[in-house]
């Protein structure tokens, strides 16, 4: 165990509330590997994390038909690799949606990943000798767009293909959240398809920390801005949302803790009386479909 996880939750999170306020980039931050959007900026994560929901949405590759398949990523972190993988398997357009422009801009990080997908057997219909990083998106026919939940209203009503993301959901702002999902049923075709991965625990260290504080301080700003924040939604009531929005639900991964990793004591007094069975769950894939009816 190294260093990063022995340190115990409450001095992460006076650490990093401390920290982000102090006047430093997050270029800055991400180079001391403190405030870090994923691992999307390497090429085999970014490569392998793709297929992996490709696989679970049950697509077939190419991703391509006599329609304009258009796929749409929520929270690409720390790179727009996501683009480059979708067009070297017949994606013809993509948009890449996230809270901030967190991604590299290096049009040299691009070539790699470039040259990697080359490397791995794939190919691209463009020359990868990219000026910047508005090169790599024009060719690759995306849009990166980062203004959070409000820039899903830039896509057009039942545009969108093929939806994922990979631990973004849980930190969608809680009072967006019905809204972003509202917006991800108005953009997806009616034989549309989206997966998520959902990771429920507390970004402090891995349990479930995060339920100990009140609403009023958790989505307050000492906390909400500090670069650990979740939504707190636990999950039979984010599988409420979706259903509530009209999307059918399968859930074809979920994983539980055996027991509380923490005392049902220390919970704040509104996660107190939830039951086991909806606290235990620590992480789920869901593919989400419009509904037959709807």
């Amino acid at each position: 165990m190294g260093l990063k996880n022995k340190i115990p939750w409450w001095l992460r999170i006076t650490a990093k509330v401390l920290l982000s306020r102090l006047p430093v980039g997050y270029a800055v931050w991400k180079r001391l590997g403190l405030f870090v959007h994923g691992d999307m900026n390497q090429p085999a994560n970014a490569l392998d994390t793709f297929l992996m929901h490709v696989k679970t949405a049950g697509l077939q590759l190419p991703l391509h038909d006599e329609t304009n398949f258009a796929l749409l990523e929520l929270g690409p972190g720390d790179s727009v690799f996501t683009a480059l993988i979708a067009r070297a398997f017949g994606v013809r357009c993509t948009w890449l949606v996230d809270a901030g422009a967190f991604a590299m801009s290096d049009p040299a990080v691009y070539a790699g990943m470039a040259q990697y997908l080359l490397e791995q057997g794939y190919t691209l219909p463009f020359s990868t000798d990219f000026s910047d990083i508005d090169d790599v998106l024009t060719k690759c026919n995306a849009c990166y767009l980062t203004d959070g939940v409000s820039s899903l209203a830039q896509i057009p009503d039942n545009s969108i293909d093929f939806c994922l993301s990979n631990a973004v959901l849980e930190h969608i702002p809680k009072l967006d959240f019905f809204r972003l999902v509202c917006e991800l049923k108005r953009v997806l075709k009616p034989d549309g398809t989206c997966v998520h991965r959902v990771d429920l625990k507390d970004h402090l260290g891995g349990g479930l920390n995060n339920l100990r504080f009140s609403e009023a301080a958790w989505e307050g700003p000492l906390f909400s801005r500090s670069g650990f924040y979740t939504n707190r939604i636990r999950y039979a009531e984010m599988l409420a949302f979706f259903e509530q929005a009209g999307f059918a639900c399968v859930i074809p991964r979920k994983i539980s803790w055996d027991t509380l990793p923490i005392a049902r004591s220390a919970l704040a007094v509104e996660f107190q009386a939830l039951p086991d069975e909806n606290l235990l769950v620590s992480g789920f894939d869901i593919v989400l479909r419009h509904k037959a009816n709807g």
